[in-house]
Protein backbone atom coordinates (compact mmCIF):
# COMPACT_ATOMS: atom_id res chain seq x y z
CA UNK A 1 0.00 0.00 0.00
CA UNK A 2 1.40 3.41 -0.97
CA UNK A 3 -0.39 5.19 1.85
CA UNK A 4 1.90 4.12 4.65
CA UNK A 5 -0.10 5.95 7.31
CA UNK A 6 -3.25 3.96 6.61
CA UNK A 7 -1.22 0.78 6.12
CA UNK A 8 0.30 1.30 9.55
CA UNK A 9 -3.14 1.71 11.12
CA UNK A 10 -4.43 -1.44 9.41
CA UNK A 11 -1.48 -3.45 10.69
CA UNK A 12 -1.96 -2.04 14.18
CA UNK A 13 -5.63 -3.03 14.13
CA UNK A 14 -4.75 -6.53 12.92
CA UNK A 15 -2.40 -6.88 15.87
CA UNK A 16 -4.96 -5.46 18.32
CA UNK A 17 -7.64 -7.89 17.16
CA UNK A 18 -5.24 -10.83 17.32
CA UNK A 19 -4.01 -10.02 20.82
CA UNK A 20 -7.28 -9.22 22.58
CA UNK A 21 -10.13 -11.36 23.89
CA UNK A 22 -13.12 -9.88 22.09
CA UNK A 23 -16.38 -10.25 24.01
CA UNK A 24 -18.27 -7.53 22.11
CA UNK A 25 -21.62 -9.18 21.32
CA UNK A 26 -22.05 -7.15 18.11
CA UNK A 27 -18.77 -8.20 16.52
CA UNK A 28 -17.29 -11.18 14.74
CA UNK A 29 -14.46 -12.11 12.39
CA UNK A 30 -15.21 -12.59 8.70
CA UNK A 31 -13.49 -15.05 6.40
CA UNK A 32 -10.88 -14.15 3.81
CA UNK A 33 -13.47 -14.75 1.12
CA UNK A 34 -15.86 -12.20 2.64
CA UNK A 35 -13.02 -9.66 2.86
CA UNK A 36 -12.04 -10.41 -0.73
CA UNK A 37 -15.58 -9.79 -2.00
CA UNK A 38 -15.86 -6.62 0.06
CA UNK A 39 -12.69 -5.26 -1.52
CA UNK A 40 -13.53 -6.41 -5.05
CA UNK A 41 -13.96 -4.36 -8.23
CA UNK A 42 -17.71 -4.25 -7.56
CA UNK A 43 -16.69 -1.24 -5.46
CA UNK A 44 -16.27 0.64 -8.74
CA UNK A 45 -19.83 0.12 -10.00
CA UNK A 46 -22.83 2.38 -9.51
CA UNK A 47 -26.08 0.43 -9.67
CA UNK A 48 -28.97 2.69 -8.69
CA UNK A 49 -32.26 0.80 -8.90
CA UNK A 50 -33.01 -2.92 -8.79
CA UNK A 51 -32.09 -5.89 -10.96
CA UNK A 52 -32.96 -5.26 -14.62
CA UNK A 53 -34.37 -1.86 -13.67
CA UNK A 54 -31.20 0.21 -13.21
CA UNK A 55 -30.64 3.86 -14.03
CA UNK A 56 -27.10 3.20 -15.27
CA UNK A 57 -25.68 0.82 -17.84
CA UNK A 58 -23.14 -1.94 -17.33
CA UNK A 59 -24.93 -3.75 -14.52
CA UNK A 60 -25.24 -7.25 -15.98
CA UNK A 61 -23.07 -8.83 -13.31
CA UNK A 62 -24.37 -6.63 -10.49
CA UNK A 63 -27.85 -7.90 -11.35
CA UNK A 64 -26.64 -11.49 -11.17
CA UNK A 65 -24.87 -10.81 -7.88
CA UNK A 66 -27.89 -9.15 -6.24
CA UNK A 67 -30.23 -11.92 -7.42
CA UNK A 68 -27.79 -14.51 -6.05
CA UNK A 69 -27.72 -12.82 -2.65
CA UNK A 70 -31.53 -12.77 -2.54
CA UNK A 71 -31.81 -16.42 -3.52
CA UNK A 72 -29.27 -17.47 -0.91
CA UNK A 73 -30.92 -15.39 1.82
CA UNK A 74 -34.34 -16.94 1.24
CA UNK A 75 -32.89 -20.44 1.01
CA UNK A 76 -30.81 -20.08 4.19
CA UNK A 77 -33.91 -19.29 6.25
CA UNK A 78 -36.10 -21.84 4.39
CA UNK A 79 -38.46 -19.26 2.93
CA UNK A 80 -40.66 -19.72 -0.13
CA UNK A 81 -40.09 -17.03 -2.79
CA UNK A 82 -43.84 -17.19 -3.41
CA UNK A 83 -44.56 -15.96 0.10
CA UNK A 84 -41.46 -13.94 1.03
CA UNK A 85 -39.16 -11.35 -0.52
CA UNK A 86 -35.85 -9.98 0.67
CA UNK A 87 -34.18 -6.64 0.05
CA UNK A 88 -30.38 -6.85 0.19
CA UNK A 89 -29.57 -3.18 -0.48
CA UNK A 90 -29.86 -1.66 3.01
CA UNK A 91 -26.52 -0.17 4.04
CA UNK A 92 -26.84 -1.26 7.68
CA UNK A 93 -29.30 -2.10 10.44
CA UNK A 94 -30.62 1.35 11.33
CA UNK A 95 -31.55 2.26 7.72
CA UNK A 96 -33.16 -1.17 7.36
CA UNK A 97 -35.40 -0.55 10.36
CA UNK A 98 -36.19 2.97 9.17
CA UNK A 99 -37.15 1.66 5.74
CA UNK A 100 -39.54 -0.87 7.27
CA UNK A 101 -41.27 1.81 9.33
CA UNK A 102 -41.43 4.30 6.46
CA UNK A 103 -42.94 1.64 4.23
CA UNK A 104 -45.61 0.49 6.65
CA UNK A 105 -46.29 2.95 9.49
CA UNK A 106 -47.87 6.40 8.92
CA UNK A 107 -45.90 9.22 10.59
CA UNK A 108 -47.10 9.89 14.13
CA UNK A 109 -48.49 6.38 14.60
CA UNK A 110 -47.47 4.11 17.46
CA UNK A 111 -44.52 1.71 17.37
CA UNK A 112 -44.36 -0.65 20.33
CA UNK A 113 -40.73 -1.49 21.14
CA UNK A 114 -38.60 -2.50 24.10
CA UNK A 115 -37.08 0.28 26.17
CA UNK A 116 -33.44 0.99 25.40
CA UNK A 117 -32.42 0.53 29.03
CA UNK A 118 -34.12 -2.88 29.10
CA UNK A 119 -32.30 -4.28 26.08
CA UNK A 120 -34.01 -2.71 23.08
CA UNK A 121 -32.37 -0.71 20.29
CA UNK A 122 -32.37 3.02 19.57
CA UNK A 123 -34.30 2.37 16.35
CA UNK A 124 -37.15 0.69 18.19
CA UNK A 125 -38.68 4.08 18.87
CA UNK A 126 -36.36 5.69 21.43
CA UNK A 127 -36.87 9.44 21.71
CA UNK A 128 -33.29 10.37 20.71
CA UNK A 129 -33.56 8.29 17.51
CA UNK A 130 -35.23 9.37 14.29
CA UNK A 131 -37.71 6.58 14.97
CA UNK A 132 -38.82 8.30 18.16
CA UNK A 133 -39.13 11.63 16.38
CA UNK A 134 -41.20 10.37 13.44
CA UNK A 135 -43.31 7.89 15.41
CA UNK A 136 -44.62 7.57 18.94
CA UNK A 137 -43.01 4.77 20.94
CA UNK A 138 -45.09 2.61 23.21
CA UNK A 139 -42.29 1.24 25.40
CA UNK A 140 -42.33 -2.14 27.11
CA UNK A 141 -39.69 -3.80 29.27
CA UNK A 142 -39.03 -6.87 31.35
CA UNK A 143 -40.50 -8.03 34.60
CA UNK A 144 -38.66 -6.37 37.49
CA UNK A 145 -38.38 -9.58 39.49
CA UNK A 146 -37.46 -12.07 36.77
CA UNK A 147 -35.81 -9.65 34.33
CA UNK A 148 -37.54 -11.62 31.56
CA UNK A 149 -40.29 -10.74 29.12
CA UNK A 150 -43.74 -10.89 30.71
CA UNK A 151 -46.05 -11.71 27.82
CA UNK A 152 -49.16 -11.03 29.90
CA UNK A 153 -47.98 -7.50 30.66
CA UNK A 154 -46.99 -6.92 27.04
CA UNK A 155 -50.35 -8.19 25.83
CA UNK A 156 -52.28 -5.92 28.19
CA UNK A 157 -50.22 -2.92 27.09
CA UNK A 158 -50.75 -3.72 23.40
CA UNK A 159 -54.51 -4.04 23.84
CA UNK A 160 -54.61 -0.72 25.66
CA UNK A 161 -52.37 1.27 23.29
CA UNK A 162 -53.23 -0.47 19.99
CA UNK A 163 -49.86 0.14 18.27
CA UNK A 164 -49.63 0.09 14.49
CA UNK A 165 -46.51 -2.09 14.65
CA UNK A 166 -44.82 -4.19 17.36
CA UNK A 167 -41.05 -4.77 17.33
CA UNK A 168 -39.37 -7.71 19.01
CA UNK A 169 -35.76 -8.87 18.80
CA UNK A 170 -33.23 -7.02 20.95
CA UNK A 171 -29.62 -5.99 21.52
CA UNK A 172 -29.19 -6.84 25.20
CA UNK A 173 -31.76 -9.49 26.09
CA UNK A 174 -30.27 -12.93 26.63
CA UNK A 175 -33.36 -15.11 26.91
CA UNK A 176 -35.31 -17.00 24.27
CA UNK A 177 -38.08 -14.92 22.68
CA UNK A 178 -41.45 -16.61 22.17
CA UNK A 179 -42.31 -15.33 18.70
CA UNK A 180 -45.56 -17.29 18.65
CA UNK A 181 -46.82 -15.33 21.66
CA UNK A 182 -45.82 -12.07 20.02
CA UNK A 183 -47.80 -13.12 16.94
CA UNK A 184 -50.88 -13.65 19.09
CA UNK A 185 -50.35 -10.28 20.80
CA UNK A 186 -50.03 -8.52 17.44
CA UNK A 187 -53.14 -10.18 16.03
CA UNK A 188 -55.17 -9.32 19.14
CA UNK A 189 -54.53 -5.59 18.65
CA UNK A 190 -54.33 -5.54 14.86
CA UNK A 191 -50.61 -4.73 14.69
CA UNK A 192 -47.94 -5.65 12.17
CA UNK A 193 -45.26 -7.84 13.77
CA UNK A 194 -41.66 -6.94 12.98
CA UNK A 195 -38.66 -8.88 14.29
CA UNK A 196 -35.24 -7.27 14.48
CA UNK A 197 -33.12 -10.40 14.23
CA UNK A 198 -29.79 -8.57 14.03
CA UNK A 199 -28.11 -10.22 17.00
CA UNK A 200 -29.41 -13.74 16.64
CA UNK A 201 -29.62 -14.15 12.84
CA UNK A 202 -26.72 -16.60 12.78
CA UNK A 203 -28.18 -18.60 15.66
CA UNK A 204 -31.48 -18.92 13.77
CA UNK A 205 -29.69 -19.82 10.54
CA UNK A 206 -27.74 -22.46 12.46
CA UNK A 207 -30.88 -23.82 14.16
CA UNK A 208 -29.58 -22.91 17.61
CA UNK A 209 -32.48 -20.52 18.27
CA UNK A 210 -36.17 -20.66 17.23
CA UNK A 211 -37.05 -19.05 13.91
CA UNK A 212 -39.37 -16.02 13.90
CA UNK A 213 -40.34 -16.44 10.26
CA UNK A 214 -43.49 -18.55 10.80
CA UNK A 215 -44.88 -15.73 12.93
CA UNK A 216 -43.44 -12.43 11.65
CA UNK A 217 -44.58 -10.06 8.92
CA UNK A 218 -41.20 -8.31 8.61
CA UNK A 219 -37.75 -9.51 9.68
CA UNK A 220 -34.77 -7.17 9.58
CA UNK A 221 -31.23 -8.20 10.39
CA UNK A 222 -27.67 -7.01 10.25
CA UNK A 223 -25.22 -9.47 8.76
CA UNK A 224 -22.07 -8.80 10.78
CA UNK A 225 -22.89 -10.33 14.16
CA UNK A 226 -23.66 -14.03 14.60
CA UNK A 227 -24.19 -14.39 10.83
CA UNK A 228 -20.48 -13.61 10.42
CA UNK A 229 -20.72 -11.41 7.35
CA UNK A 230 -19.82 -7.83 6.38
CA UNK A 231 -21.45 -4.77 7.91
CA UNK A 232 -24.73 -4.74 6.02
CA UNK A 233 -28.42 -5.57 6.50
CA UNK A 234 -31.30 -7.58 5.04
CA UNK A 235 -35.03 -6.89 5.12
CA UNK A 236 -37.31 -9.92 4.72
CA UNK A 237 -41.00 -9.24 4.15
CA UNK A 238 -44.14 -11.13 3.35
CA UNK A 239 -45.16 -10.49 -0.24
CA UNK A 240 -47.91 -7.99 0.56
CA UNK A 241 -45.34 -5.63 2.08
CA UNK A 242 -42.41 -6.14 -0.30
CA UNK A 243 -43.12 -3.47 -2.91
CA UNK A 244 -43.48 -0.82 -0.21
CA UNK A 245 -40.22 -1.97 1.45
CA UNK A 246 -38.32 -1.77 -1.84
CA UNK A 247 -39.63 1.74 -2.54
CA UNK A 248 -38.68 2.84 0.98
CA UNK A 249 -35.08 1.74 0.40
CA UNK A 250 -34.89 3.15 -3.14
CA UNK A 251 -35.72 5.86 -3.96
CA UNK A 252 -36.95 6.62 -0.43
CA UNK A 253 -33.74 6.42 1.60
CA UNK A 254 -30.78 5.46 -0.54
CA UNK A 255 -29.23 5.96 -3.93
CA UNK A 256 -26.99 3.35 -5.46
CA UNK A 257 -26.46 0.17 -3.45
CA UNK A 258 -22.98 -0.95 -2.41
CA UNK A 259 -22.50 -3.82 -4.83
CA UNK A 260 -19.27 -4.92 -3.17
CA UNK A 261 -21.11 -5.15 0.15
CA UNK A 262 -23.88 -7.21 -1.45
CA UNK A 263 -21.23 -9.53 -2.87
CA UNK A 264 -19.70 -10.00 0.56
CA UNK A 265 -23.15 -10.73 2.01
CA UNK A 266 -23.66 -13.37 -0.69
CA UNK A 267 -20.40 -15.03 0.36
CA UNK A 268 -21.42 -14.97 4.04
CA UNK A 269 -24.77 -16.55 3.17
CA UNK A 270 -22.94 -19.24 1.19
CA UNK A 271 -20.76 -19.96 4.23
CA UNK A 272 -23.74 -20.02 6.61
CA UNK A 273 -25.39 -22.67 4.43
CA UNK A 274 -22.47 -25.06 4.92
CA UNK A 275 -22.98 -28.14 7.15
CA UNK A 276 -20.47 -26.90 9.75
CA UNK A 277 -22.33 -23.65 10.43
CA UNK A 278 -25.02 -25.19 12.71
CA UNK A 279 -22.22 -26.73 14.77
CA UNK A 280 -20.69 -23.26 15.08
CA UNK A 281 -24.02 -21.73 16.12
CA UNK A 282 -24.60 -24.40 18.77
CA UNK A 283 -21.08 -23.89 20.11
CA UNK A 284 -21.74 -20.16 20.50
CA UNK A 285 -24.68 -20.92 22.79
CA UNK A 286 -22.69 -23.52 24.72
CA UNK A 287 -19.82 -21.09 25.20
CA UNK A 288 -22.10 -18.31 26.36
CA UNK A 289 -23.81 -20.52 28.91
CA UNK A 290 -20.48 -21.74 30.29
CA UNK A 291 -19.02 -18.23 30.50
CA UNK A 292 -22.13 -16.95 32.27
CA UNK A 293 -22.25 -19.85 34.72
CA UNK A 294 -18.51 -19.53 35.35
CA UNK A 295 -18.88 -15.89 36.36
CA UNK A 296 -21.97 -16.76 38.38
CA UNK A 297 -20.02 -19.32 40.40
CA UNK A 298 -17.44 -16.64 41.11
CA UNK A 299 -20.10 -14.45 42.68
CA UNK A 300 -21.19 -12.23 39.78
CA UNK A 301 -24.91 -11.66 39.26
CA UNK A 302 -26.03 -12.51 35.75
CA UNK A 303 -29.10 -10.57 34.65
CA UNK A 304 -32.18 -12.85 34.41
CA UNK A 305 -30.08 -15.65 35.93
CA UNK A 306 -28.56 -16.92 32.68
CA UNK A 307 -28.69 -16.91 28.89
CA UNK A 308 -30.19 -18.78 25.94
CA UNK A 309 -28.25 -16.98 23.22
CA UNK A 310 -24.85 -15.51 22.36
CA UNK A 311 -24.84 -12.77 25.00
CA UNK A 312 -25.64 -11.88 28.59
CA UNK A 313 -25.37 -8.98 31.03
CA UNK A 314 -23.30 -8.89 34.21
CA UNK A 315 -24.37 -6.69 37.12
CA UNK A 316 -21.01 -5.22 38.12
CA UNK A 317 -22.49 -2.52 40.35
CA UNK A 318 -23.72 -5.28 42.64
CA UNK A 319 -20.08 -5.55 43.67
CA UNK A 320 -19.46 -1.83 43.70
CA UNK A 321 -17.95 -1.49 40.22
CA UNK A 322 -19.56 0.76 37.60
CA UNK A 323 -19.94 -0.51 34.06
CA UNK A 324 -17.55 2.08 32.63
CA UNK A 325 -14.90 1.30 35.20
CA UNK A 326 -15.28 -2.42 34.55
CA UNK A 327 -15.04 -1.99 30.78
CA UNK A 328 -12.03 0.31 30.99
CA UNK A 329 -10.22 -1.99 33.42
CA UNK A 330 -10.78 -5.07 31.29
CA UNK A 331 -9.72 -3.31 28.10
CA UNK A 332 -6.47 -2.16 29.72
CA UNK A 333 -5.69 -5.86 30.22
CA UNK A 334 -6.72 -6.99 26.74
CA UNK A 335 -10.31 -8.12 27.37
CA UNK A 336 -12.85 -6.12 25.33
CA UNK A 337 -16.46 -5.79 26.54
CA UNK A 338 -18.97 -2.94 26.48
CA UNK A 339 -20.58 -1.10 29.37
CA UNK A 340 -24.34 -1.67 29.40
CA UNK A 341 -27.40 -0.69 31.37
CA UNK A 342 -29.19 -3.46 33.22
CA UNK A 343 -32.98 -3.58 33.70
CA UNK A 344 -34.26 -0.86 36.04
CA UNK A 345 -30.80 0.69 36.15
CA UNK A 346 -30.53 3.72 38.43
CA UNK A 347 -27.13 4.82 37.12
CA UNK A 348 -26.27 7.03 34.14
CA UNK A 349 -26.12 5.53 30.61
CA UNK A 350 -22.53 6.78 30.35
CA UNK A 351 -21.61 4.81 33.46
CA UNK A 352 -24.29 2.15 33.90
CA UNK A 353 -24.47 -0.77 36.31
CA UNK A 354 -23.28 -3.54 34.06
CA UNK A 355 -21.36 -4.91 31.12
CA UNK A 356 -22.49 -6.96 28.12
CA UNK A 357 -20.56 -10.06 27.03
CA UNK A 358 -20.91 -12.16 23.88
CA UNK A 359 -19.01 -15.17 22.55
CA UNK A 360 -19.61 -15.26 18.77
CA UNK A 361 -16.19 -13.83 17.90
CA UNK A 362 -14.28 -16.10 20.30
CA UNK A 363 -16.19 -19.11 18.99
CA UNK A 364 -15.07 -18.18 15.47
CA UNK A 365 -11.49 -18.35 16.75
CA UNK A 366 -12.12 -21.93 17.89
CA UNK A 367 -12.45 -21.40 21.63
CA UNK A 368 -14.73 -23.76 23.53
CA UNK A 369 -15.98 -24.45 27.06
CA UNK A 370 -12.57 -24.85 28.63
CA UNK A 371 -11.44 -21.45 27.37
CA UNK A 372 -14.69 -19.83 28.55
CA UNK A 373 -14.04 -20.97 32.10
CA UNK A 374 -10.50 -19.62 31.88
CA UNK A 375 -11.79 -16.28 30.60
CA UNK A 376 -14.34 -16.12 33.43
CA UNK A 377 -11.46 -16.49 35.86
CA UNK A 378 -9.45 -13.77 34.13
CA UNK A 379 -12.40 -11.35 34.19
CA UNK A 380 -12.97 -12.05 37.86
CA UNK A 381 -9.27 -11.57 38.67
CA UNK A 382 -9.11 -8.34 36.68
CA UNK A 383 -12.16 -6.74 38.26
CA UNK A 384 -11.41 -7.84 41.82
CA UNK A 385 -7.64 -7.34 41.41
CA UNK A 386 -6.93 -10.91 42.51
CA UNK A 387 -3.94 -11.17 40.20
CA UNK A 388 -1.31 -8.81 38.85
CA UNK A 389 -1.95 -6.88 35.65
CA UNK A 390 1.17 -8.41 34.13
CA UNK A 391 -0.05 -11.95 34.82
CA UNK A 392 -3.50 -11.29 33.32
CA UNK A 393 -2.07 -9.63 30.21
CA UNK A 394 0.32 -12.53 29.72
CA UNK A 395 -2.53 -15.04 30.00
CA UNK A 396 -4.67 -13.07 27.55
CA UNK A 397 -1.92 -12.99 24.93
CA UNK A 398 -1.13 -16.68 25.48
CA UNK A 399 -4.77 -17.61 24.94
CA UNK A 400 -5.08 -15.41 21.86
CA UNK A 401 -1.96 -16.85 20.26
CA UNK A 402 -3.29 -20.35 20.80
CA UNK A 403 -6.42 -19.36 18.87
CA UNK A 404 -5.32 -16.97 16.09
CA UNK A 405 -7.76 -15.13 13.85
CA UNK A 406 -7.60 -16.93 10.53
CA UNK A 407 -8.21 -14.16 7.99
Amino acid sequence: MRDKTVEKLIKAEVRRQNETINLIASENYVSRDVLSALGSVFTNKYAEGYSRHRYYGGNKFVDELEDLAKTRALKLFHLSPKQWSVNVQAYSGSPANLAAYLALVPPGEKIMGMRLDMGGHLTHGHRVSFTGKLWHQVPYGVNKKTEKLDYGEISALAKKEKPFLIVTGYTAYSRRIDFKKFRAIAEACGAILMVDLSHIAGLVAGKAYPSPFPHADIVTMTTHKTLRGPRSALIFSRKQYSAAIDKAIFPGLQGGPHANQIGAVAVALFEAAKPQFPKYARQIVKNTKILASGLQKLGWRIVSGGTDSHLFLVDTWGRGIGGKEAGDKLESLGIIVNKNAIPYDTRSPVDPSGIRLGTAALTTRGMKEREMLRIAGLINAALLKNASAAFIQKEVVRLCRKFPIRV
